[in-house]
């Protein structure tokens, strides 16, 4: 009997299907005519959804728990998601990468963008980290690996289901071998190598997203002196420094992303680095008063606004940022900012950031304005998943 009989079918209520049929992939909850004995139903089964008038809009995995309550994997209604389905979309996703990238480092499944919605798969040549963000997912985990296996024989896998938006599904959060038993792992990136711990470091240990702007950096600095807040492993900095750059500082409240980042410094022979584990604020403050001045300032911080209800501290917290590290720049030298909260949109950081400069008494002009690297793509009808919002600012 084929999937598409045997799957169970949930309709959207009377007028809610004109985005679906425009090709937008998520149903909310209260679009769905959900009945009583639909929110008995497991979290991440898979059903089939049509609209009110009987449009088969395809395969979808279903949470009644949860606000985006179906998820479109397949536009067929009998679509089976089994390992070999998954291998057709990993297949897709490594053949994206392999004509992006010359080196296997970088982000091979980006959700929605690559057909595996709420999937994340970050490669770090031949070690694995994977997340499952939503139950559909997690339920595939045991097809998922296997498919990688089959795909890419990895020496490791790792589970890093410890992102916040799991409790929105209702998922506990952890960190784990899927195969194998080795976290370490490391980067190439630019010329140098970086450690990975897979199972410690922030998001999977490495962050892919800024590579181009890491780049864009790296081009600037010959001769310059650098303040890298927010530096987590040193990734900005380090590429700064092997760069040319005359002094490079980097600042962070984490004992071990320093610890990694002094590793990664004395394995790539890296010199004129200094490392200071410190409050960003507090530092760019104390380094105002004493008059300090940089020709680049970077602030990649972790995401003020985890939820929505984070936004308006958010906005303060990247104005505040910016007027701080606007103090810190020399006439004519760079200052890179940058925002990974989903919450906040690219108008309103943007805003932020003028309203910082502002309050600096600084003059500039935007350089660059920009987002993640083409490793992590944008669903077509999801722009608001294009999370990294960038701004290159050269201040006079």
């Amino acid at each position: 009997m084929s999937a598409e009989l045997t799957r169970p079918l949930l309709r959207l209520k009377p007028g809610f299907a004109r985005r679906l049929k425009g090709g937008h992939p998520w149903a909310y909850s209260n679009e769905i005519d959900i009945k009583p004995e639909h929110r008995a139903w497991p979290p991440g089964g898979f059903v089939r959804l049509e609209g009110d008038d009987g449009t088969k809009f395809g395969t979808f995995s279903f949470n009644p728990h949860s606000l985006i309550a179906a998820r479109r994997f397949d536009r067929s209604p009998a679509a089976v998601i089994d390992e070999k389905w998954l291998l057709a979309r990993l297949e897709a996703a490594l053949a994206l990468r392999t004509r992006l990238f010359a080196t296997p480092f970088y982000r091979l499944v980006h959700a929605e963008a690559d057909g595996l919605p709420g999937c994340i798969v970050d490669r770090y040549g031949d070690a694995l980290a994977v997340q499952a963000n939503i139950a559909a997912i997690e339920r595939l985990t045991e097809p998922l690996v296997a498919a990688l296996r089959s795909l890419l024989a990895p020496r490791v896998i790792v589970a890093r289901n410890d992102s916040p938006v799991r409790k929105l599904e209702g998922l506990e959060e952890g960190r784990g071998f899927l195969w194998g038993s080795e976290a370490s792992a490391e980067v190439e990136e630019g010329g140098l190598v970086f450690p990975v711990d897979l199972l410690t470091g922030q998001k999977t240990g490495w962050f892919f997203d800024q590579r181009p702007n890491r780049d864009a950096v790296a081009k600037l600095a010959a001769g310059a002196r650098v303040l890298d807040v927010f530096a987590h492993t040193g990734a900005f900095g380090l590429r700064c420094a092997a760069s040319g750059a005359g002094r490079v500082h980097l600042i962070d409240s984490s004992l071990a992303a320093l610890e990694r980042a002094e590793e990664a410094m004395k394995r790539n022979g890296l010199a004129g680095v200094s490392l200071e584990r410190a409050d960003a604020f507090e530092a760019m403050e104390r380094f105002g008063r004493r008059g300090e001045r940089f020709d680049i300032v970077i602030c990649d911080p972790p995401a003020f606004a985890p939820t929505r209800k984070d936004r308006g501290p958010a906005l303060r917290a990247y104005s505040k940022m910016t007027r701080l590290a606007a103090e810190l720049v020399s006439p004519g030298g760079f200052l890179f900012v940058a925002s990974c909260s989903y919450h906040i949109s690219g108008a309103d950081f943007a805003a932020a950031v003028a309203t910082g400069l502002n309050r600096a008494e600084r003059e500039g002009r935007i350089v660059q304005s920009g987002g993640a690297g083409p490793d992590h793509p944008v669903h077509p009808h999801l722009p608001e998943s294009a999370y990294l919002k960038t701004q290159w600012i050269q201040l006079f």
